[in-house]
């Protein structure tokens, strides 16, 4: 594959601009994905589609309160979804728009990140 020596327009969504913006934008998921509880939570609503947080600290070696200030970092990282029904809520992966994001910025890297090599 040959790469162009033109530089991309910055109007463009391929500038170094709109790179560092959608790297920004990723930050709170990258946060979700740096921890190791939150790791098990996404692992277990992976593998049983929805749970409460009841449900999650059964599984878990965590607390109560710790379960929840996880779920909430996850929640405002769009990691989750929530659906409440009565006082119960029950939570459920909903990545798809990060996974879009981080393929994007995986995208704008090849463009701007050399790889190495000489």
């Amino acid at each position: 594959m040959t790469q162009s020596n033109t530089k991309p327009n910055p109007n463009s969504n391929l500038s170094p601009d709109h790179a560092m913006s959608v790297m920004k934008d990723c930050i709170p998921i990258f946060t979700v994905l740096a921890d190791e509880n939150r790791h098990l939570i996404l692992k277990l609503l992976l593998d049983n589609g929805k749970m409460n947080v009841n449900q999650l600290t059964d599984n878990l070696h965590l607390s109560r309160p710790a379960v929840s200030h996880h779920l909430k970092i996850m929640l405002s990282a769009n990691a989750l979804s929530v659906e409440q029904i009565g006082k119960e809520r029950s939570y459920r992966l909903a990545m798809k728009d990060e996974i879009e994001k981080m393929g994007e910025l995986v995208e704008l890297m090849r463009v701007y990140c050399p790889s190495g090599g000489a």
